[in-house]
C-alpha cells in the first residue's frame, strides 16, 4: 500500500506544480481572434475548392457517358 500512496503523492505534487504554472501564464495556449478568422477562412476556401472539383468531376463524368 505504501508504493501506491507514494505514487499518488508524487502525482498530486506534479499536478499542483502544473496548475501553478498555468495560473502564472493565463494567456498561454489561448487562440487569438486573428487565428480563428484565418482558420475559418482557410476552411471555407477548402470547402469551396472541394465543391468546384466535385462539380467538375460530375460534369466530366456525364460527358463520358
Amino acid at each position: 500500500m505504501t508504493p501506491l500512496i507514494s505514487t499518488l503523492t508524487a502525482l498530486a505534487a506534479a499536478l499542483r506544480e502544473r496548475l501553478r504554472d498555468v495560473r502564472a501564464e493565463p494567456e498561454r495556449g489561448s487562440l487569438s481572434v486573428e487565428q480563428v478568422i484565418i482558420t475559418v477562412a482557410l476552411v471555407g476556401i477548402a470547402i469551396a475548392l472541394v465543391a468546384v472539383i466535385a462539380n467538375a468531376v460530375t460534369s466530366r463524368s456525364s460527358q463520358i457517358q
